[in-house]
């Protein structure tokens, strides 16, 4: 396993680290399998989205900002209540699969890192997994 270290600028911001991803599968001698993704925080998540126009990510935070509101009288004292319900509902694991040593993403797709409490220094954990059935994939 694998860990990749960030740090968050803003309460609520999504961070690409396909690249570091990629990195993480480029140094291993993994050409086929999956790579599991897990964030090990209760207020931060991981998601697949597209990469490639920043509105995309801008029109999830804001819309996740009007579901869950910051400070809408939740019993949770720390005052984060909202980041911990926005990172249960995006998840905290993804699993990309490896083909030829290659993360398989769609044309537009990126991993993105997902804060809802920041800034924080975060941590996303890698885990390359093998196919070990000894077929091709189709």
């Amino acid at each position: 396993m694998e860990t990749i270290s960030l740090r968050s600028r803003n309460r609520n911001e999504f961070i690409d680290i396909t690249a570091s991803v990629q990195e993480t599968v480029s140094r291993s001698s993994l050409q086929e399998g999956y790579c599991l993704l897990f964030v090990p925080h209760t207020t931060a998540a991981i998601t697949i989205n597209e990469g490639a126009d920043p509105s995309v990510q801008q029109d999830i935070l804001s819309h996740l900002s009007a579901l869950v509101p910051h400070g809408a009288g939740y019993q949770h004292r720390e005052g984060n209540a909202d980041a911990h319900i926005k990172a249960t509902l995006v998840g905290a694991s993804e699993k990309v699969l490896i083909e030829r040593g290659k993360l398989v993403l769609g044309n537009w797709q990126a991993i993105f890192f997902c804060e809802f409490d920041g800034p924080r220094n975060r941590k996303v954990h890698v885990r390359l997994v093998a196919d070990v059935s000894g077929k091709r994939p189709l």
